[in-house]
């Protein structure tokens, strides 16, 4: 198992991204975590699930939705805050 938090820069909210996202990991599935749109304009994601899936789901979000400019996938390594929503384990879901 793999747990993952990233921000994805470009031009990503306003185009579906979140949407894009909730639906790329159904369709991966063994996918759980959040994403949510950030004040600074980019989504950030916060996900869990096997290697292998993970990283087909990162792959995804280099690419994004056909409205969208995926400029850079950042990984968020280190303490995360308190404040960030929990993963619930079988969802994936906006926040």
């Amino acid at each position: 198992m793999k747990e993952v938090y990233i921000k994805i820069r470009g031009r990503v909210q306003g185009i579906g991204f979140r949407w894009f996202a909730v639906h790329e990991a159904k369709r991966i599935g063994g996918i759980s975590g959040w994403v949510r749109n950030e004040v600074d304009g980019s989504v950030e994601i916060l996900m869990s699930g096997e290697d292998d899936k993970i990283d087909e789901m990162l792959l995804s979000c280099h690419k994004g939705p056909p409205l969208s400019r995926v400029d850079s996938v950042e990984f968020i390594v280190g303490r995360r805050s308190g404040f960030l929503p929990p993963i619930e384990e079988g969802t994936f879901h906006r926040v």
